[in-house]
């Protein structure tokens, strides 16, 4: 049937412009219909993620943030944001305070982890922040009130420490001097990294931080162990902190402990899986 004979059908023609327009409505009301979702999907709600701590590293005397190194990227690859400060090692109340305010800084929770003198730091770091959900002590010092570094290393025999530092003086900004403790270089391997590569150690001896000794002297305040849950690394070989001075610290604050046999006072480099294992429980038991 030809275009006149419809239209005379009908007894009228339908204007182009009207007929373009149905066909465009009628085109977007079934995309519509296409895309839009069912009313059983439309009710699904997505299941709620609970975002992971952030694990903050603080790194002891005579060394430096990278002797996380090894720890960083396990942790990373299991979804944990990681922060690693330099620690001032200038004196305690100091450098608690710069670490108390990192903390400050982090919205959510934390699982805040401590090394050798680190341990010193978190725990009067951790104190008055509600996001600090746990300690994590790596052959660390867990010292009550009134105790110091010194104290706890002498409480036991075994520590090389005592014979193997050497000590520089450098200007302090009021004009008096202070008194760096080194770890002599020579000696460095049998204190402190025994159970690391001969060259693996020259390197941590040669680019080793110095402690001032008056924070490794300095009586803590309150401790935040007393109040939150901890868990401890004990190395089973330190010849930095003594073994048995570790155990007692860390039955001391009743903290979930792991004691790896043989190792020495970096036990973070040379079981780096089973330090990051330790910190990532204190995660998820507190989570």
């Amino acid at each position: 049937m030809s275009e006149n004979s419809s239209s005379q059908v009908t007894g009228r023609r339908r204007p182009k412009g009207r007929t373009l327009l149905t066909g465009v409505l009628a085109a977007v009301a079934l995309t519509a219909v296409a895309v839009a979702p069912s009313a059983a999907s439309a009710t699904v709600t997505p299941a709620k993620q609970t975002a992971k701590p952030t694990v903050v590293l603080v790194h002891g005397a005579f060394a430096d943030a990278s002797s996380w190194n090894k720890v960083i990227p396990k942790l990373q690859r299991a979804g944990y944001p990681v922060i690693a400060p330099a620690n001032p090692l200038r004196d305690l109340n100091g450098d608690s305070a710069y670490v108390s305010s990192v903390l400050s800084s982090i919205p959510g929770p934390v699982i805040l982890v401590g090394h050798s003198y680190g341990g010193e730091v978190i725990s009067n770091a951790a104190v008055g922040h509600a996001n600090v959900k746990a300690l994590v002590y790596i052959a660390a010092f867990v010292p009550d009130e009134g105790e110091s570094g010194l104290d706890l290393t002498g409480k036991y025999p075994g520590s090389l420490l005592a014979t193997s530092l050497i000590t520089r003086d450098f200007p302090l900004s009021d004009g008096g001097t202070g008194t760096d403790a080194y770890v002599d270089a020579a000696k460095f391997r049998a204190a402190f990294a025994a159970d690391l590569p001969a060259g693996d150690a020259a390197l941590m001896a040669a680019t080793q931080r110095p402690a001032s000794l008056a924070a490794l002297s300095t009586p803590s305040g309150a401790p935040a162990w007393k109040t939150l849950p901890s868990w401890y690394l004990v190395a089973g070989s330190d010849k930095a902190i003594p073994a048995a001075a570790e155990r007692f610290m860390a039955k001391r604050a009743k903290a979930h402990t792991t004691e790896i046999k043989g190792a020495s006072h970096v036990v973070m480099i040379s079981h780096p899986d089973a330090t990051a294992d330790l910190i990532t429980a204190a995660a998820r038991a507190t989570s």
